[in-house]
């Protein structure tokens, strides 16, 4: 099967001849260019899809795929009949019950408001990724008195007394802050406490930390601590109560779907919010930010179109005389177009096939040579994941670039007459 000659002209066309080098380099910038655009757009895509996922690793990581909660009130009486309710549904992998209230945890070092959360400490570590996040303890400690041997309450200067205090786990950065590690106590602050003559007057009590974790995320390890449900409900008042129930699904891309399934299964009571919700404003800003890269990034596949169609241009001019002679032997204004739209998709083609490599080589070298300090960025290295479809949309892009850039000299060269074209022959 021989080669349809519109290819075999339009890569002779290329090709300069010794007296106009300049075409033959316009080509080369011109692949150059449509080469850098391509490995750029991969290069920063994906960055920014690997950022996303470490984002969204640490946040699952730390808080459950879907939260249950009452909406008639602030709290759910009847949670073990429900938590196993949920963990019929299909899809759903397990369940269970949490208490979720703001506090004040002070020490002789500082003061820090923080989110409280009481959990069962036999079943959250099949719901969260709590339990593997922990650097120091165990979750079963929650649920074990603490024996501390300090002063009386009554006389600060009397010898100390061994008391049993209940356990927290606090994050890695709210420990630091605090000065508070394993084998120290905090006290728990919580602003909603009894009626007294004076009015309400604040609650508090004394913990012993047994546990620090550490999720990745600067804002869960500096502003949550754990503590047993039970306790919880005791210290809040709550009675049998909790604040909701958090459930661990087999596909988080479904959280949304099978959140609806949990719904329906519940009535209209209880309603279920999937963790896409839950930070809808951070993926949506992580989504738009990427959008915006890539349509900037875009620019410079753009300008590199423009060589493009000073190549194509230039080739038309300085081959007049062989269009014209191609036109009398019988070539069609199409046959022509066709040919000029090949120059300008064979740049294309050719500057995309060097810069998805070119893209994964600027990655990898990235990933491996830039590194950082994890206790400054919480980060060792900077994550990368390229996706195929984020390929296939930089190579589709590049290559429409390409195409549209050939339009106007491609019709210009199908109008050229071959008697104006060989009147000075």
């Amino acid at each position: 099967m021989s080669m349809p000659y519109e290819i075999f002209v339009g890569l002779r066309y290329l090709r300069a001849k010794r007296r106009n080098r300049t075409i033959s380099l316009n080509t080369f910038v011109s692949i150059a260019g449509i080469t850098l655009g391509v490995a750029a757009l991969i290069g920063t895509v994906g960055i920014m899809t690997g950022f996303k996922e470490d984002i969204q690793a640490k946040i699952l990581g730390t808080t459950a795929h879907i939260i249950v909660q009452d909406r008639m009130k602030d709290g759910m009486s009847d949670y073990e009949p429900t938590t196993k309710q949920i963990e019929e549904v299909q899809d759903v992998v397990a369940a269970t019950p949490f208490v979720l209230k703001q506090v004040l945890l002070t020490t002789p070092n500082g003061v820090q408001g923080i989110v409280l959360r009481g959990i069962d400490p036999q079943r959250e570590g099949h719901v969260t990724e709590l339990a593997k996040n922990l650097g120091t303890g165990e979750l079963s400690d929650l649920s074990k008195p603490v024996k501390i041997k300090q002063p009386p309450a009554d006389d600060p200067t009397g010898p100390a007394v061994e008391t049993e205090k209940p356990g927290i786990i606090l994050g890695k950065e709210l420990a630091m802050r605090l000065g508070a590690f394993v084998g120290d106590t905090v006290n728990v602050v919580s602003p909603v406490g009894p009626i007294s003559a004076m009015g309400m007057v604040p609650k508090i009590r004394t913990f012993a930390v047994v546990g620090l974790f550490h999720s990745g995320m600067y804002e869960y390890d500096s502003s949550l601590a754990y503590i047993d449900l039970a306790e919880a409900q005791k210290f809040f008042n709550m009675g049998a109560t909790v604040s909701g129930i958090e459930v661990k699904v087999t596909d988080v891309f479904r959280a949304n779907e099978i959140a609806h399934n949990i719904e329906g299964s519940l009535g209209f009571v209880y309603g279920a919010r999937d963790w896409m919700q839950m930070n809808r404003n951070l993926f949506s800003a992580l989504k738009l930010e990427k959008t915006m890269m890539f349509l900037l990034l875009v620019l410079i596949t753009i300008v590199a179109s423009f060589n493009i169609v000073s190549t194509l241009t230039m080739i038309v001019t300085e081959k007049q005389k062989e269009i014209a002679i191609l036109k009398a032997m019988g070539a069609t204004r199409k046959s022509i177009r066709r040919i000029f739209m090949l120059n300008g998709l064979i740049i294309g083609f050719s500057g995309t096939a060097i810069g998805i490599p070119l893209g994964y080589a600027f990655l990898w070298l990235i990933q491996t040579f830039w590194t950082f300090d994890p206790t400054v960025y919480y980060i060792s290295r900077i994550p990368v994941h390229v996706q195929a479809l984020d390929v296939m949309l930089v190579a589709g892009s590049a290559i429409l670039i390409s195409f549209a850039a050939t339009v106007y000299p491609s019709l210009q060269a199908a109008k050229l007459e071959p008697v104006a074209a060989l009147r000075y022959e």
